[in-house]
């Protein structure tokens, strides 16, 4: 079965993209690159003390961004390379910049690994796509608790909530729409039968040894007091 290999992730409301622009005059270019967010670069999680950020642009909750000279840019709905023609074209079109090279990548592309997987986390991606077999990869993987058959994916896109539930087992997953994870995806690995009882049997069975270590140390406190 053949990996879907032409997926690019598109661009959503609330992304935050860096766009880069140079030309032939530098000088000329510099405008361009004049961000209006910062993005801390230290993760997803809990602050580690990093305080070096990245500048971007802020696609809003109508999915513009506010990009110098152009104006408004209907981003949301695009790839990167169709930002990246649309810009490019308009700044050559309009005779702002001589030659311009336009590059535009994600920085805050990021997917959340909940459930039975070895270290539930936030990936930062890096790269322009991740799968979600390599995403719970750098979770440490589904432990052997885990549902593989039923690993579910909540995905938030046109401002529509969409949950999938897919088979890690069946080989077509490779050519599934979902293989491929977009920015702020959460997958969740639910937990096997074997979890489920052995968890029901700890509810039961611990508030019996608590109680008999509490009658244990009744007596021993009874005794000693003789």
């Amino acid at each position: 079965m053949a990996v879907t290999s032409n997926f690019e992730p598109l661009i959503q409301k609330n992304d935050v993209l860096q766009i880069t622009v140079t030309s032939l005059n530098p000088e000329d270019a510099v405008i361009y690159n004049a961000s209006n967010t910062v993005v801390p670069t230290g993760g997803g999680g809990a602050s580690s003390g990093n305080t070096a950020a990245l500048g971007g642009f802020l696609v809003d909750p109508q999915g513009y961004i506010q990009y110098p000279v152009l104006g408004a840019i209907k981003a949301a709905g695009l790839t990167k390379k169709a930002l990246t023609d649309y810009i490019h074209d308009q700044l050559e079109q309009r005779k702002l910049l001589v030659d311009p090279v336009v590059s535009v990548r994600f920085l805050n592309y990021r997917v959340t690994l909940l459930g039975e997987v070895t270290r539930p986390t936030v990936v930062n991606v890096t790269n322009d796509k991740i799968s979600i077999l390599e995403a719970l990869g750098m979770a440490g993987d589904i432990t052997v608790y885990g549902r593989k058959e039923n690993v579910l994916l909540i995905r938030d896109q046109d401002g529509q909530r969409i949950i999938k539930r897919l088979n890690l087992n069946d080989k077509n997953i490779l050519a599934s729409p979902y293989y491929y994870l977009q920015s702020n995806d959460v997958v969740y690995v639910e937990p096997n039968k074997a979890k489920q009882i052995s968890g029901e049997k700890s509810r039961v069975v611990l508030p019996i040894v608590f109680s008999g270590l509490s009658l244990i140390v009744i007596i021993l406190d009874r005794l000693v007091l003789r």
